[in-house]
């Protein structure tokens, strides 16, 4: 069965995108970086919206120096923990796009999520960040058992939270249910050609930005190492991985590569791509987006595909 006709909002957001200068802003590794100086000068807010306030009970504390936030249904009992991990390509901090999809998922699931802000580039790198990403999901373990733990990520946050699972199961420790990734870059090398290929119709992402970022995410690791870029580990071990992904997303390749890398390894993966949409397309407000935020409800609830 063919997917449906794109929606209004998925054909007009692209061009919005085109608009506002996203596209530019990775069309060279002088032009991202000099947008890292600048958030590294004037930090941007990582505040969660005030009106999330109606749907759900927000608290923070400090872990290692970083705010983490919990995330909870505001009315009925908690049935599940969950962390995400924001995406930003390692230098934007959390938006409300992704303040409201934890908020949603929250209250309409019974999961209360941990959302830490952790220290990005040039502060924060892969070897420093990740293994406290695995500690706070260590703790979730601990707390209330791996069969009631979910760990998310989009983006840049997909990679950090796939080598946090790799870490954990390293440490011999009990892997979490299931793991949502959602459009995750987990190969930074940028080497794959079919990257390139997308590149042309994606609106939003070109690689040299985000590639001379990743050279300082990866501090003093190789740019193979699993902690920077978790294609290079095995999926045993880890729990069920659900990704989303779109066709004019140029890290729609590192998707495929986790779908062939997955089925080589019989691995449970379910791979949800979608055509003609674009990087993070369920944090977006259409009919796509809503759609695949239903999909992650039905892995919160652990409801069989």
């Amino acid at each position: 069965m063919s997917e449906p006709r794109r929606s209004v909002g998925a054909a007009i957001i692209p061009h919005l995108i085109r608009w506002r200068g996203s596209k530019r802003e990775y069309s060279s590794p002088t032009a991202s970086l000099r947008k890292a100086d600048e958030h590294l000068l004037r930090p941007q807010s990582y505040a969660p919206p005030k009106a999330l306030d109606r749907s759900v009970k927000l608290t923070v504390r400090q872990v290692s120096g970083w705010p983490i936030y919990t995330v909870a249904p505001k009315h009925g009992p908690i049935h599940r923990r969950a962390l995400y991990v924001h995406g930003g390509a390692w230098v934007k901090e959390i938006s409300p796009f992704h303040w409201r999809l934890i908020a949603e998922l929250a209250s309409s699931t019974g999961t209360e999520f941990t959302v830490p802000i952790y220290p990005l580039v040039p502060s924060g790198t892969a070897g420093t960040v990740v293994p406290i990403i695995a500690d706070l999901a260590e703790a979730l373990i601990e707390d209330v058992g791996a069969s009631q733990v979910v760990l998310l990520g989009d983006s840049a946050g997909g990679a950090l939270i796939l080598s946090a699972a790799m870490l954990l199961r390293d440490r011999q420790r009990p892997a979490p249910r299931d793991i949502v990734l959602i459009a995750p870059v987990v190969d930074l090398t940028f080497t794959d050609p079919l990257i390139y290929e997308i590149e042309p119709s994606d609106p939003w992402l070109n690689v040299p930005g985000p590639a001379a970022i990743a050279q300082r995410w990866r501090g003093d690791l190789s740019i193979q190492d699993p902690l920077v870029s978790p294609v290079n580990a095995p999926l045993s071990g880890l729990g069920r991985i659900t990704l989303f992904s779109g066709t004019r997303d140029i890290t729609h390749a590192d998707a495929l590569t986790m779908a062939r890398k997955a089925e080589a390894e019989h691995h449970p993966f379910d791979l949800h791509q979608h055509a003609d949409m674009i990087h993070v397309y369920p944090l977006l407000p259409i009919r796509e987006g809503a759609h695949a935020r239903k999909l992650i409800k039905n892995v919160l609830v652990n409801t069989p595909k």
